[in-house]
């Protein structure tokens, strides 16, 4: 709930009755225009007797009896108020709403007053917002137009005399906060993205450090029809400025899956480095800048189909190489050609190739210095390759460098036909047959 909402259920209440808010001073108010009779009997069963009654459950009974006895009874202001506060004190929220609504039927209420039971409203909905009496279609319906009403009707509500402006201005900023946070859950509830998504930029707007809003607000905007994914996702990353351990945790796993469903990277470092960096970037903004964008799997997809120039790519670096980098991180990639640096082969552990590969074959031919390292775990035959053989290779593509540009490879396996023969050591092999990288 909003840190405003809250507000005004822990406290307002008691400034708002100060200013006429409580549901007393509507009942007074139509209660004095009635101008209607009643009998002794009439009074002594709607009025007196609960009045008088203490405990919640008998008071409940004895105002069921007057409205059994007397259903149109010109007391009915006061009934609807003793259920009100009544229903309110056993936490009954539905039965309070109940109430509230035949109190907003009384035909003598004026604007503030009208206003100040539509507040009330609000705030027993949001005490049971989870309860299915409260959820269901019609309930979320009747709660949306009556808190949408509050609002459009807050700027016509009068200033009490003995209120200055600046307490004035505090009180009506605490009602926007509740009826916004009634229309956001409802909303949220309904599953009407783009309304809540709208409710909840407002709450955030009033409160910039309720974190609950903010996480409420990017869910909405990336379940919109269309989904807004990118600002959903930014506005994801800043709440994760507001929000602190542990409540961060469950964020920040659904803000890696939407980044990952968005791009679908084969390198699960790589979503951690992208949200890292959006998080960073958003903490100082709530709107994401039109220059800020995350490359889509659409872009990742045409760039592992350039698997010809996927190394070119990737040399390039900037962001074309960061686009390639994303695309073919964890992917295998068969017949790489590179020329051997050196070979490092361990009698315990995994041979690693250092190897070069250039742009074209002579630059290839031409290498002095690695670009790459392989590692080869299940091909024993390959430390018997030497400085300056050219091979083949099949490999996973796990590490990239663009300055100084390095590759670095696992799962490597050599053709066969490029590792030297036992009898051929030191023996120069021909070059084998270049296609593009």
């Amino acid at each position: 709930m909003s840190g405003i909402g809250k507000l005004v259920i822990t406290g307002v209440l008691g400034t708002a009755v100060v200013m006429g808010a409580g549901l007393t001073a509507p009942v007074a108010h139509a209660q004095a225009q009635a101008q209607q009779q009643y009998t002794t009997e009439e009074y002594n069963t709607c009025y007196t007797k609960p009045q008088a009654e203490a405990d919640p459950q008998a008071k409940i009974k004895l105002l069921d009896e007057c409205q059994a006895k007397y259903p149109n009874s010109t007391l009915n202001p006061y009934v609807y108020n003793f259920y009100v506060q009544t229903y309110a004190a056993l936490k009954d929220f539905p039965n309070e709403i109940k109430f509230i609504d035949k109190m907003a039927t009384l035909p003598n209420l004026d604007a503030n007053s009208m206003f100040q039971t539509r507040v009330q409203r609000a705030q027993a909905y949001l005490q049971c917002a989870n309860l299915p009496e409260c959820s269901s279609p019609p309930s979320l319906k009747a709660e949306t137009d009556s808190a949408q009403q509050a609002l459009n009707d807050l700027p016509k509500v009068q200033k009490p005399a003995n209120m200055s402006d600046d307490q004035f201005a505090t009180v009506k900023k605490q009602f926007t906060g509740i009826l916004s946070q009634a229309i956001a859950t409802a909303a949220y509830t309904a599953k009407d993205w783009a309304a809540a998504a709208t409710a909840y930029k407002n709450l955030v707007a009033l409160d910039p450090n309720d974190g609950g809003s903010w996480v409420r607000y990017g869910t909405s905007l990336l379940q919109e029809n269309p989904p807004q994914t990118l600002d959903g996702m930014w506005v994801l990353a800043h709440s994760l400025s507001v929000l602190k351990p542990p409540q961060d945790a469950q964020v920040k796993t659904y803000l890696k899956g939407q980044i990952a469903r968005y791009q679908q990277v084969g390198c699960d470092n790589l979503v951690d480095e992208e949200m890292a960096q959006m998080v960073t970037m958003a903490a100082t903004t709530p709107d994401r800048p039109s220059t800020f964008t995350l490359v889509s799997n659409d872009d990742l997809t045409k760039a592992r189909n350039d698997t010809a120039n996927f190394i070119g790519a990737l040399r390039a670096g900037g962001d074309q190489g960061k686009t390639m980098w994303l695309a073919t991180c964890g992917l295998e990639f068969p017949e790489v050609i590179a020329k051997v640096i050196s070979v490092d082969a361990p009698a315990d552990n995994a041979i690693v190739l250092h190897l070069c590969t250039g742009a074209t074959p002579e630059e290839t031919e031409g290498c002095k210095a690695a670009n790459m390292d392989v590692k080869v775990a299940d091909q024993p035959d390959a430390k018997r390759l030497q400085a300056d053989d050219e091979l083949r290779f099949d490999a996973t593509l796990i590490g990239y460098e663009p300055n100084p540009f390095m590759l670095h490879w696992d799962k490597g396996k050599v053709n066969p036909e490029d590792i030297p023969a036992p009898n051929e050591k030191g023996k120069k092999k021909p070059p084998v047959k270049h296609g593009a990288n």
